[in-house]
């Protein structure tokens, strides 16, 4: 039976010391993003949005498998593992018909420690279950958007069989094998102790761990006041205290692959640059070069001069760990980066 997760944590293990790892020569985590189309139109998403003000995405909509298996042969080349390889970003990763053979193809390559996929898990099928299973996936991390069919009329513009769609998850669950399985909703969903009880007698039995997290406000067209009834969306998304940093950790530990195989450097949902291409240069090429460690060196100095997005953004601060500050050595780190840099040009 999954663990009744109250405290809204998510599952995972001991972070690093950002600051005493950098540079770093392998990314822990890689976000590819298999897809730039989703299925639902969640009030909380850059899909709520019109098509205009979404901002560009990707310039085409599904990777391609070519792409996407020279990515990860690139990622053979790095030093270590990936601590991660996550299927996520803006979109849906189901949607993607290869979605199963790029987690065995990931697998296989034995490239990163733990694989994940973000979905809402409306398209879970047996048999793509059964596919993702056999496929060595990791950890399916469900988005759950309400308690009915009513509420994701309301909260995702979806129509879905409700009853099908708890059946579908615990058939995943029962036939999981080595595949973690993580159910959230997000906290304005299930505002009343009943809506929150419902949540955890429905989704407890059938994963292995479960949590209400908090509603992040990052995206500036969104109202997210009125869309959470008046509560303070001033807690990270996974509980504890919002933290203070002026410098952006996520691209010093990650990167994300988009669909039409641009670089980008974080999870945001407007980038802030884009710093290479896959088609013309390999992974570890992209993470160590030029343009990812000038990025890195200008957020260091000063994060309003990267940019307007970085210099707006405050997506980072609700997921800002201890362990990822980097503020109090800057200095020491833009030096760090400076010589991993000269190193790099004297090969």
């Amino acid at each position: 039976m999954g663990e009744f997760s109250k405290d809204s944590l998510t599952p995972g293990g001991a972070r690093t010391v950002l600051s005493d790892a950098l540079p770093l020569d392998t990314p822990y985590l890689i976000q590819m993003f298999p897809c730039g189309a989703c299925n639902f139109r969640c009030s909380f998403c850059i899909y709520a949005l019109e098509r205009g003000q979404r901002g560009r995405l990707s310039d085409c909509t599904f990777m391609d498998m070519g792409l996407y298996r020279k990515c990860i042969d690139d990622m053979r080349a790095f030093p270590r593992k990936l601590k991660m390889l996550r299927f996520a970003a803006i979109g849906e990763p189901l949607l993607h018909k290869n979605i199963a053979e790029m987690v065995a193809y990931a697998k296989q390559a034995q490239i990163a420690e733990s694989i994940d996929i973000v979905t809402n898990g409306s398209l879970l099928t047996r048999e793509l279950s059964d596919a993702l299973i056999d496929a060595g996936l990791d950890r399916l991390r469900i988005s759950v958007e309400g308690l009915s069919g009513e509420d994701y009329q309301k909260n995702a513009q979806a129509d879905i069989d409700f009853s099908r769609f708890v059946e579908q998850i615990r058939y995943f669950y029962a036939h999981s094998k080595t595949t973690h399985v993580y159910v959230k909703i997000i906290d304005y969903m299930v505002q009343t102790p009943e809506r929150q009880k419902r949540f955890y007698d429905l989704f407890q039995p059938i994963c292995h761990s479960i949590a209400i997290e908090h509603l992040t406000p990052t995206i500036s067209e969104i109202d997210y006041e009125s869309l959470s009834g008046g509560q303070a969306n001033d807690l990270p998304q996974n509980g504890g205290r919002l933290l203070q940093a002026d410098v952006c950790p996520q691209g010093f530990y990650m990167m994300q692959i988009n669909p039409d195989g641009k670089v980008v450097p974080c999870c945001s949902m407007k980038y802030p640059a884009v710093l290479g291409d896959v088609h013309h240069a390999s992974v570890p090429e992209l993470w160590n070069g030029p343009a990812f460690q000038h990025f890195r060196l200008e957020m260091l100095r000063d994060r309003a001069s990267v940019g307007p997005v970085c210099r707006d953004c405050n997506l980072y601060l609700y997921d800002l760990h201890e362990e990822d500050i980097l503020d109090h050595k800057k200095g020491q780190i833009a030096e760090a980066v400076k010589n991993f840099n000269k190193k790099g040009a004297d090969r």
